[in-house]
C-alpha cells in the first residue's frame, strides 16, 4: 500500500499524459432517462441510429428532437477524473431544449453541493442557441459558476457547448454544416505564390478586403433594435459622412506582406511571429476606431474579434504592433494602421474562410452602452494556396479526432488558469514566501514577536484567502481520485481543471522530500489555519489549556491512520462510497461552503473547532486522514533541518513542553509524522530567555567579561605583562 501511495504523490512531477478514450454510453443509459423530464411534453425515445450515438424524442410519433450523452461526443473529464454524463437534447433549430445530470462521480458535487444547485445550472442550458454558439466561437452565453463546483461547472459547459455543436453539425440542424475539413479537399499556403503589385490590385483580386459603413447606415442598424434611447442619440453628421473604413489582409502570407508592407516590414513581421502564428494587418479611417479610446497596456482590444468556425480570437496588448506608413504603391491615407497576432494554439486555419467582427456602441446612459456589430468577411485568395495530400484513411481521420479533442481538452484547461491568473499569482507568493522561511528559519525565527505576528497574518492569509476566497483546500478525496485515475487511465487533464489545487498538490509532493508534512498541514491548510487562530483568540480569552498525559496522546496518534486506511480500503471497492464516508473531514462545511450547510454538518465542524479551544489542533493531532497519508511518504524526507541541542529531552523538556501539537517526544526527539513545522521550537532555541543551554552561554560570556584581563603597560612587546 504505501509504494502504491507514494506513486501517486510522486506522480504529480511528471510530465505525461494517456487519456482514455470514452465508449459509447447512450445505449446503456437511455433506459434510466425518463423523456417527459428530459424534454416537457416527450412521451418517449425512438431507437438510436446506427451511424450517430442519438436517439429520436417522440411525442405522439412526432421528432420534437434528438437525445444524446455529452460523453459520447468529448472526452472530456470531471474533477474525479472521470467524465461527467450528461444527457442533452437539441431540436431541429440547433437550439437545446433539455438537459439533465445522468451520471457523475465527482466528488466536490457528491460531498458538499447540494444537488438541487447543480441540476438548476444545467437546466439554464435549455434555450441555448448552438447556432449563436457557433458563430462566437461559443462565447455568446455565461457560465454560472457555483461556488465549490468551478471545475465541475466548467465541465459541464464546456461539455453541453461542443458535443451540441458536434451534433448540430453531424445532423444538419439550424443550418450548420457538417465538418468535412477531414474529407474534402486540403491547402495550405503557397510559399511561392506572386506578390501584389500595388494597393489597387490587392483590393481587386481579394487580398485585401473592406468594411465601408456611413452614418446613415450605422443610424439605421442601431434603430433596429428597437431602443428608443438608441434612436435618440443618433449621429447627427450628414448620412453620406464616413462613420468607418476599416480593410484587413493576411499578412502572415509572405507574399502579401511583401507587397503591402515592403521587404524590410515583411521580414519583421516573419520575426515577430512563432511557428504556427498568423498575423492580420488592419488599417482604419472615419469617426470609429477599431481600436477604441479604452484600450490600455495590459488590456484586451474588445472592438473587433476573429471568428471562424467555433473558435474565436481576441486581441491583446501583446499580440499588437502598431504599424508604419504602408509601402504599397496607391496605398489610401488611413488614420489607423496596426498588426494583430493569431497564436498558433487557436487552431486558426489560414486556408478556411474567417471575419472580423466589429462592435459598435452607443451610449445611452451616464454608464450604460447597446452594442450592435457588423463583420468583415475573409477569404484567402486561391493565388496563395496549394492543393495538398488527399483526405486522409479513416485511421489517420481518427487519430485527427483525437488530437482535436486533446486540444479541446488543453483549451478548457488553459482558459481556467487564464481567469485563475490573479489567484495562481497570490499562491505564488505565497509559496515564494514560505520556502526562503524555511530556507532561512534561523533568522526568520530571531525575534520571537515579530515571527509570531508573521505567522498569524500568514495563517490569515492561508485561512481567507486561499480558504474561504479561492476554496483551495486539499483533501484526502484528492488522494483518493488520483489513485483511481492511475488504476482506471491517467490524465493530466482532469487535475489540471483546477489550478490552485494542482499547484498545491505539486508543491506537496516537493515539499515531502525537503520539510515534510509540516510545510503543507501547519502553514497551508485552511482548516490547519482555522483551528491555529480560533485557538489562539481562545488563549487572549483565558480558556484553560488542556495538556493531554503523554500515554494518551500517543494512543491518539494512530486513530487518524487507521481512518485513512479505512478510506483507502474502501475507495478500492467504491469510490463513490469512500467519497461520502470522508466526511470525517469538516473541511467543505467549514471552507467551502462557509458553513452554510445542514445543520449535523455544521454541529460536527463546529465541534471539532471546539475542541480545539481547549487542545490546540484537536482534529490535525487525532483525526485527519489527510495528514496520516501525508505523513507516511514524509518520513521519506531528505533533510533534517530543524536544530536541536545535546541537552534536549535530558534533561531540558522546555521544547517539548512549549510544542503546540505534542510532537517531541520526552527523549527529545520531534516525530516527523506529528510536526507541522511552525517552527516554535526554532523561536525557543535561540530565545535567551527561555532555552537554558542559550542562557548559560550567556552567562559564561558574562563572566569571561569581567574576569582580569592582563595588559602590557609597559609598551614593549617583549616587557613583561603587569596586571591591572
Amino acid at each position: 500500500m504505501i509504494p502504491r501511495l507514494i506513486t501517486a504523490l510522486l506522480a504529480l512531477l511528471l510530465w505525461a499524459a494517456s487519456p482514455a478514450a470514452a465508449a459509447p454510453v447512450l445505449a446503456d443509459l437511455i433506459a434510466d432517462i425518463d423523456a417527459g423530464t428530459l424534454v416537457p411534453g416527450a412521451d418517449g425515445f425512438g431507437a438510436p441510429r446506427d451511424d450517430l450515438p442519438v436517439a429520436p424524442v417522440l411525442k405522439d410519433g412526432q421528432t420534437l428532437g434528438w437525445a444524446f450523452i455529452t460523453s459520447d461526443f468529448v472526452g472530456t473529464t470531471g474533477y474525479s477524473g472521470k467524465p461527467i454524463h450528461t444527457a442533452v437534447a437539441i431540436d431541429a433549430d440547433a437550439r437545446v431544449i433539455g438537459v439533465q445530470l445522468v451520471k457523475h462521480s465527482e466528488p466536490i458535487v457528491l460531498i458538499g453541493i447540494p444537488d438541487t444547485k447543480v441540476k438548476a445550472m444545467a437546466a439554464a442550458y435549455v434555450g441555448l442557441d448552438l447556432v449563436a454558439e457557433a458563430q462566437s466561437g461559443g462565447t455568446s452565453h455565461e457560465v454560472d459558476i457555483i461556488s465549490g463546483a468551478t471545475v465541475t461547472v466548467m465541465v459541464i459547459d464546456d461539455s453541453i457547448i461542443r458535443s451540441g455543436l458536434k451534433v448540430a453539425r453531424a445532423l444538419g440542424l439550424g443550418g450548420l454544416a457538417a465538418d468535412t475539413t477531414s474529407t474534402g479537399p486540403r491547402f495550405e499556403l503557397a510559399p511561392d505564390a506572386p506578390a501584389p503589385a500595388d494597393w489597387p490590385e490587392a483590393e481587386g483580386d481579394g487580398t485585401l478586403r473592406r468594411l465601408a459603413l456611413d452614418v446613415g447606415q450605422v443610424n439605421t442598424a442601431f434603430a433596429a433594435l428597437g431602443d428608443p434611447r438608441a434612436t435618440a442619440r443618433a449621429l447627427t453628421e450628414p448620412p453620406e459622412t464616413t462613420f468607418i473604413e476599416m480593410q484587413a489582409a493576411l499578412v502572415s502570407v509572405p507574399a502579401i506582406a511583401r507587397g503591402l508592407l515592403g521587404e524590410a516590414e515583411a521580414a519583421n513581421v516573419a520575426d515577430w511571429l512563432q511557428p504556427g502564428d498568423h498575423a492580420l494587418m488592419v488599417t482604419g479611417r472615419g469617426l470609429y476606431s477599431f481600436k477604441g479610446s479604452g484600450y490600455v497596456r495590459g488590456g484586451i482590444f474588445d472592438r473587433i474579434v476573429l471568428v471562424q468556425d467555433d473558435i474565436s480570437v481576441r486581441f491583446r496588448d501583446k499580440m499588437h504592433r502598431r504599424l508604419g506608413p504602408i509601402a504599397a504603391e496607391g496605398a489610401p491615407a488611413v488614420t489607423e494602421a496596426d498588426l494583430f497576432r493569431i497564436p498558433a494554439d487557436t487552431g486558426f486555419d489560414p486556408a478556411k474562410p474567417f471575419r472580423l467582427q466589429l462592435l459598435v456602441q452607443r451610449a445611452v446612459g451616464p454608464v450604460e452602452k447597446v452594442f450592435t456589430t457588423f463583420d468583415l468577411g475573409y477569404q484567402l485568395p486561391a493565388r496563395y494556396l496549394r492543393a495538398i495530400a488527399p483526405a486522409p484513411v479513416p485511421e489517420a481521420a481518427e487519430a485527427t479526432a483525437t488530437r482535436d479533442e486533446g486540444a479541446a481538452q488543453a483549451d478548457l484547461w488553459k482558459k481556467i488558469w487564464a481567469a485563475s491568473s490573479v489567484e495562481i499569482a497570490v499562491l505564488g507568493g505565497m509559496l515564494l514566501i514560505l520556502t526562503a522561511t524555511f530556507f532561512f528559519q534561523g533568522f526568520a525565527t530571531r525575534h520571537e514577536r515579530a515571527f509570531y505576528w508573521f505567522r498569524m497574518a500568514f495563517l490569515t492569509v492561508t485561512l481567507v484567502y486561499l480558504g474561504w476566497y479561492a476554496n483551495a483546500q486539499l483533501s484526502v478525496v484528492n488522494l483518493m481520485a488520483l489513485f483511481g485515475a492511475l488504476v482506471s487511465g491517467f490524465s493530466w487533464q482532469a487535475f489540471l481543471l483546477d489550478p490552485l489545487t494542482f499547484i498545491l498538490w505539486f508543491a506537496v509532493a516537493a515539499a515531502l522530500l525537503f520539510w515534510g508534512r509540516g510545510a503543507y498541514c501547519g502553514w497551508l491548510c485552511p482548516f490547519g489555519a482555522l483551528q491555529e487562530l480560533t485557538n489562539q483568540i481562545a488563549r487572549k480569552l483565558h480558556i484553560p489549556q488542556w495538556t493531554l498525559p503523554w500515554g494518551l496522546h500517543e494512543r491518539l496518534w494512530p486513530i487518524k491512520y487507521m481512518i485513512f486506511l479505512g478510506l483507502f480500503g474502501v475507495s478500492l471497492m467504491s469510490i463513490e462510497q469512500a467519497e461520502h464516508l470522508a466526511e470525517v473531514e469538516p473541511f467543505k462545511t467549514a471552507i467551502i461552503l462557509k458553513f452554510v450547510r445542514a445543520w449535523p454538518f455544521v454541529a460536527y465542524a463546529a465541534a471539532l473547532l471546539i475542541a480545539g479551544l481547549f487542545v490546540e489542533r484537536f482534529y490535525c493531532r487525532y483525526l485527519c486522514p489527510l495528514g496520516a497519508a501525508l505523513a507516511i511518504p514524509a518520513r521519506l524526507r531528505m533533510f533534517d533541518w530543524l536544530k536541536r541541542y545535546h541537552d534536549c529531552g535530558n534533561p531540558c523538556q522546555t521544547c517539548a513542553n512549549q510544542c503546540p501539537v505534542q510532537a517531541i517526544h520526552p527523549t527529545g526527539e520531534i516525530n516527523p509524522n506529528e510536526c507541522i513545522n511552525c517552527l516554535h521550537c526554532q523561536v525557543l532555541y535561540q530565545s535567551e530567555t527561555t532555552c537554558p543551554v542559550v542562557i548559560r552561554k550567556m552567562k559564561r560570556r558574562a563572566q569571561v567579561g569581567t574576569m582580569d584581563v592582563p595588559r602590557n603597560l609597559a609598551g614593549h612587546p617583549n616587557a613583561k605583562p603587569v596586571t591591572n
